[in-house]
């Protein structure tokens, strides 16, 4: 007999992905992970059997509790669930369905809504960070309406405004974990950042492609892959997150001068598919070392900027993302500090009802 799961599908961001309150999984981490890949179909790479999209990006799992901690609405656990591997990872954080969260709260009763707009104060368990995300709440209803657009996804929405705190070297202990702004793998000049998200950024050009290539192209290129894939796994120890064979992080960012009006173009590996835009937090990661002298991207970029609000906009295959930061000594790794980074999401609810898994799997 079939098991029903209360269940909320959001899209947040680029993303699309299962939501669930923290009470209606099993407390068992394995069972929990059992019951999430039978829902979502996998191991299958069409995910026929269950509600994944049969891509990285429409295989997302957002779990929300009431949080305990002073000053938190809620506690946010996002899951990566493996199309075709029997995997389910929480060892990243990610931007994108977070901003499906703050609507999940208030529709779930989790957070009381305000008259106009309502600040939802959240916790990312998988890093340990914070972020606040405002919604609009007219009459104390979510607002999924309006004029706001994001690359990536047809049509305009209600706003979801996210400001991040405090997550500089929130997976890997320190903003730039290997202690320099470049490193050398595999003979290739790399710089490893985590501003959220754990991200390698490499030069197009030193792998002998010009950047503009698309995400199919480059999925296609077995080498590549190989090349990139080698460079990830040493990359991993560099950065403090150990053996990363089969972690999700750190993502991998090519990046290549501006194509259409931005700062920086990139392509980047999520990490084996490519990414049809960017992961919100890689996309702060990304803004992070263009601000910082003497890292790939500044190789690319070779300008300065000043104390203060900074914007970046990073292109990626479907568009830009437009990054705000507060940055201060830009000009040195050893007094570089992001004090605040900023952005704009959209989020939507989808469908919202009971989820049934295979019971015989």
């Amino acid at each position: 007999m079939q098991h029903a799961i209360p269940c909320y599908l959001m899209r947040g961001g680029t993303s699309k992905g299962l939501f669930f309150l923290g009470e209606d999984l099993p407390a068992d981490i394995a069972t929990r992970d059992r019951l999430l890949l039978a829902l979502m179909g996998s191991p299958d790479e069409r995910q026929i059997d269950g509600l994944g999209g049969a891509h990285p990006l429409t295989s997302k799992v957002a779990i929300v509790s009431q949080s305990n901690r002073d000053n938190t609405d809620v506690d946010y656990l996002f899951l990566q669930v493996s199309v075709d591997k029997a995997q389910v990872s929480s060892t990243q954080n990610c931007g994108n369905i977070l901003a499906g969260v703050g609507p999940f709260a208030i529709e779930t009763g989790l957070v009381s809504p305000a008259s106009t707009h309502t600040d939802v104060r959240i916790h990312m368990v998988n890093t340990g960070s914070d972020a606040v995300a405002r919604i609009q709440t007219p009459s104390g209803i979510v607002n999924y309406q309006g004029t706001a657009k994001i690359d990536g996804v047809p049509g305009s929405f209600a706003p979801v405004l996210i400001d991040f705190l405090d997550v500089a070297g929130s997976s890997c202990g320190a903003l730039f974990p290997s202690g320099n702004a470049q490193d050398i793998i595999l003979d290739v000049p790399v710089t490893c950042v985590d501003n959220g998200m754990p991200v390698v950024l490499i030069g197009a050009a030193n792998l002998g492609l010009s950047g503009a290539e698309s995400p199919a192209q480059l999925e296609s290129n077995h080498a590549l892959r190989e090349k990139i894939e080698a460079i990830r796994l040493q990359a991993g120890e560099l950065m403090n997150l150990g053996d990363v064979t089969n972690k999700t992080v750190p993502k991998m960012s090519i990046i290549s001068p501006a194509l259409n009006g931005g700062l920086l173009n990139t392509r980047t590996f999520i990490p084996h598919r490519v990414h049809e835009a960017i992961g919100v937090l890689g996309s702060v990661s990304v803004a992070t070392a263009c601000v910082l002298k003497g890292t790939v991207a500044d190789d690319i970029l070779g300008a300065s900027f000043e104390d203060g609000i900074v914007n970046i906009d990073v292109e990626h295959p479907t568009g830009q993302f437009s990054v705000e930061m507060d940055v201060s000594g830009s000009a040195n790794i050893d007094t570089f500090a992001v004090h605040r980074a900023a952005l704009l999401r959209t989020a939507r609810l989808l469908m919202r009802g009971e989820a049934f898994a295979n019971p015989n799997i």
